[in-house]
């Protein structure tokens, strides 16, 4: 389960990360480019990506 919670945090970080480079503008190509919910909701599931993985690395197994 320890790595689980680590790749799924890795995997909302990413997530995090492209949605907020779209909802910003830099990344073009895609309906979600230049809208501004985008760029709010991108940080927060990569902060909770990030909030996942410390859980994850820190739990005994």
């Amino acid at each position: 389960m320890r790595a689980l919670g680590i790749v799924l945090g890795v995997l909302m970080v990413l997530t995090g990360g492209v949605w907020t480079f779209q909802g910003l503008g830099y990344l073009e190509g895609s309906p979600m480019t230049d809208q501004s919910i985008w760029a709010v909701l991108g940080p927060l599931v990569a902060g909770l990506g990030v909030a996942l993985v410390i859980v994850a690395a820190r739990r005994r197994e």
